[in-house]
């Protein structure tokens, strides 16, 4: 069954992170990750949300996506995300 990883982000140094989006992408794609949202704009139909940034990353399955969560190749840059932002970041298991 497919998981998805999903981030709500609220950027707080954008320096910072432009670089984390410019070296993540490699991780997500040798973990065998798809983007399926990236940044796009949010129109909030109910309620708030202090977090207006979402990332959406598709895997084959949880087990996948937790690989690139754990992985070497991504450990350097949770470090650099959370210096340069402050949110959410789950994995939930859907069609």
């Amino acid at each position: 069954m497919a998981a998805y990883v999903i981030a709500r982000i609220d950027v707080t140094d954008r320096e910072a992170f432009a670089e984390y989006g410019k070296k993540v992408p490699a991780t997500v794609a040798a973990h065998g990750g798809r983007y399926r949202v990236r940044g796009g704009g949010v129109t909030m139909l109910e309620g708030s949300d202090p977090y207006p940034r979402v990332v959406v990353i598709e895997f084959d399955d949880a087990a996948a996506a937790k690989r690139w969560y754990e992985s070497a190749d991504y450990a350097p840059l949770i470090a650099l995300r959370r210096s340069a932002s402050e949110g959410t970041l789950m994995i939930v298991e859907g069609v």
